[in-house]
């Protein structure tokens, strides 16, 4: 495929990041995507599938998900329970096989795109059990004795949010790149898609205090992009200017804080930051 991914007019992709996503379609090896939550890898996914004019795949895992999910898997008590019945179809055992996410990006006629979304929350042994599948681009179906094979190298990005180390095995078959948290520059670029227009003052008194906080000593869970992106929001709806934001004072809660701080713990936090502003002056 010769189209290259050079973001959209939707996704603000630093050269790094689309650089790491050309050389893992060049490789044809899985891209392996860590950063933040909230930082736009799954994003990102949705972005090359939409750029490249391809189709996406997407598999979200979960806490209980298994390898064997992103196969297929096989209804063994439907075809007993139809067997008492007489009914006929028991006879296929086909019937009673339902495809997972890997089957239909490999049985698909055009190249695709692949998203196998948070990796790390799955159980430890999940990316060994892919391992295969995913380097060889083909399974055996054990109960109707057929091999599936990737009709079209789909291209994988998997993402994780580094809540757990995954194995050697698994990162030496991955291309990887770590989304770092975007920096005053990029993270204006990354507002003007979202909220084109907005007044340079307020812009720039938030992204001071959305910086400051994320900067505070003792936060149990820094805010992300996806969250300063609906602060903003919030604050054009509400009409609020840059002076309005200023008003509360360096290490008070700012304006409309619950779209930043998500626990009690750094409400408090900013709380006692603020009585204690207050006993200096």
């Amino acid at each position: 495929m010769t189209a290259r991914f050079q973001g959209t007019a939707d996704y603000v992709a630093t050269d790094d990041l689309t650089i790491a996503v050309n050389a893992a379609v060049t490789l044809e090896r899985p891209l392996l995507v860590k950063g933040e939550p909230g930082t736009g890898k799954t994003e990102l996914a949705k972005q090359v599938a939409s750029a490249l004019g391809l189709r996406m795949i997407e598999w979200n895992i979960k806490s209980t998900t298994r390898a064997q999910q992103g196969l297929y898997e096989y209804d063994a008590v439907s075809r007993l329970r139809d067997s008492q019945l007489g009914d006929e179809r028991v006879n296929d055992v086909a019937n009673y096989i339902k495809k997972g996410k890997l089957w239909q990006a490999f049985e698909a006629d055009e190249k695709v795109v692949l998203l196998i979304d948070e990796i790390d929350k799955a159980d430890i042994e999940f990316p060994n059990d892919l391992l295969q599948e995913l380097d060889k681009m083909e399974f055996h179906v054990y109960e109707t004795g057929e091999t599936i094979k990737a009709r079209q190298r789909p291209i994988v990005i998997i993402t994780s949010n580094n809540e757990k180390e995954l194995p050697d095995a698994f990162l030496r078959r991955c291309f990887f790149h770590y989304i770092r948290f975007p920096d005053d520059t990029t993270m204006r670029k990354i507002v003007e898609v979202h909220h084109p227009g907005i007044k340079e003052a307020l812009l720039t008194t938030a992204l001071t205090q959305f910086y400051e906080i994320r900067d505070t000593s003792g936060l149990k869970k820094k805010p992300s992009t996806s969250e300063v992106l609906d602060w903003l929001k919030l604050l054009l709806a509400e009409d609020l200017t840059a002076d309005d934001l200023k008003k509360n004072g360096t290490n008070a809660l700012p304006k409309l804080h619950g779209a930043l701080l998500k626990n009690e713990q750094d409400v408090h936090l900013f709380e006692r930051l603020a009585f204690m502003a207050r006993g200096q002056r």
